[in-house]
């Protein structure tokens, strides 16, 4: 398929707010990687 190549505001401040979202999501899983993982090492530590 084709895709247009126009370049108005819109399509300018879309792209801007998908980067921005980008960063948050990825913001949001390294955060809830941390939290699983340092979960799992006090779940391992009082295991022994």
């Amino acid at each position: 398929m084709a895709v247009p190549k126009l370049k108005n505001k819109s399509q300018i401040k879309e792209t801007s707010n998908l980067k921005g979202t980008l960063a948050s999501v990825l913001i949001l899983g390294i955060i809830l990687i941390i939290v699983w993982v340092s979960i799992y090492f006090i779940f391992v530590n009082r295991l022994g």
